[in-house]
């Protein structure tokens, strides 16, 4: 096994070695040691990918597509996704020009943020988030410049992003980031929410960026996209993780005007080639024939947010019902004088429930933890009931 010569431990990039791995992904990874535990920490839907979508993939290998496609993915699927876009949310995009088919979501975060960035530029990051979008703005030279949301619901309005363009300086500020229906909080935006942010947007004419992934599984209203609001400022990400569970397969995609998705485009190609083929047919069949698959996984979701929230609540962790996505955020009682992670590691080892500190989301989480309710009533159940008694012995503990 070869050992790194000692001469080129200091040449890596710095700011790479200077980051520490996902947290999120951390802290599940140590909580599968432990027997018995019921995992609610990571983000993934508990159903199958469908089976017509499954199907399409397979067949996409049975009739030999295995190679390059158009680095901005199949023509196809770009003409599916902008299909969707149009129908569902009412956004307009040429197939040839404004989308790019994507490596996940993720992918194209990375690909957005770097076609953007130049060093020192400022990005506003609405937190408690995904916790992904900070270090990729810090790779690219970026300033990423977090703004904690708690005092308003876990919502970014027009006056709070006002104030931080001010602090910060117009001038050095390049796009603010939103991610909703929200992880880790589950929060949305309704229309007058977003055009209260739209207007600040556009006074300052900066670029914003709206990871929409969760925009499927809204519970209470119809999603509204900011691409709706302010398509000449907004470059939009999605994808089909969560609204086909297909969080294996790694087909996201991005949308904005053609100049930008050029530029961002080339960096995309630099970086990936092209999405896989089949996952590409995979998503080209659930984009076209599989518009209703996940109205099953919606209400599924909105029974166990229905149970899961009042339990919470009932026990004295203050959760903000949730209006999209699966999961919950729920306050720790003060009284119980432990932070996030400490928390979490208690209820992991003593009462065998498994979540994700809030200190993992960026500022404002600290002091919550997130549950995902990606999961069967019965493990809800039980982990509620075990935290029950968890929260019993804790208080026990520190009345005495």
């Amino acid at each position: 096994m070869p050992e790194l010569d000692v001469r080129l431990k200091s040449t890596v990039n710095q700011k790479i070695q200077a980051m520490g791995a996902s947290q999120i992904r951390a802290f599940a990874q140590k909580f599968d040691q432990i027997p018995g535990i019921i995992k609610l920490t990571l983000g993934e839907p508990d159903f199958n990918v469908p089976e017509h979508v499954k199907a399409a993939a397979i067949q996409s290998i049975q009739d030999n597509k295995s190679h390059y496609t158009d680095q901005r993915g199949i023509r196809e699927l770009r003409q599916a996704i902008s299909g969707y876009l149009q129908q569902r949310f009412r956004l307009t995009y040429d197939a040839d020009t404004e989308i790019v088919a994507t490596v996940g979501a993720s992918e194209a975060i990375f690909s957005v943020l770097g076609g953007l960035i130049n060093p020192g530029d400022k990005v506003l990051v609405a937190t408690p988030t995904f916790a992904l979008y900070w270090p990729v703005i810090s790779i690219f030279g970026g300033i990423p410049i977090q703004v904690d949301t708690t005092a308003d619901g876990f919502r970014l309005t027009g006056k709070h992003l006002q104030a931080v363009i001010d602090r910060e300086g117009a001038d050095t500020v390049k796009a603010v980031i939103l991610n909703f229906p929200g992880n880790p909080t589950g929060v949305t935006y309704d229309r007058a929410q977003l055009q209260d942010v739209a207007n600040v947007v556009k006074r300052q004419g900066m670029y914003v960026i709206t990871d929409e992934i969760y925009a499927e599984l809204t519970y209470d209203q119809p999603h509204t996209s900011m691409a709706e609001l302010l398509p000449e400022q907004t470059i939009l990400i999605n994808g089909l993780s969560k609204s086909h569970a297909m969080t294996g397969y790694r087909i996201g995609y991005f949308a904005g005007p053609a100049e930008i998705v050029e530029t961002i485009s080339k960096l995309h190609g630099f970086v990936v080639t092209c999405p896989s083929n089949p996952a590409q047919y995979a998503a080209l069949e659930a984009l076209t024939h599989g518009l209703t698959d996940s109205e099953q996984m919606r209400q599924t979701y909105r029974q166990r947010r229905d149970y899961v929230v009042p339990e919470l609540n009932r026990l004295g962790y203050a959760t903000t019902m949730p209006t999209g996505a699966f999961y919950a955020f729920a306050k720790i009682p003060p009284e119980f004088g432990l932070d996030s992670v400490a928390f979490a590691t208690r209820l992991a080892e003593e009462g065998r429930v498994g979540v994700t500190p809030g200190s993992c989301f960026g500022a404002g989480g600290e002091g919550y933890v997130r549950l995902s309710y990606a999961s069967s009533m019965t493990d809800l159940k039980e982990a509620m009931r075990r935290l029950a008694v968890f929260t019993a012995d804790l208080r026990a503990h520190v009345l005495n």
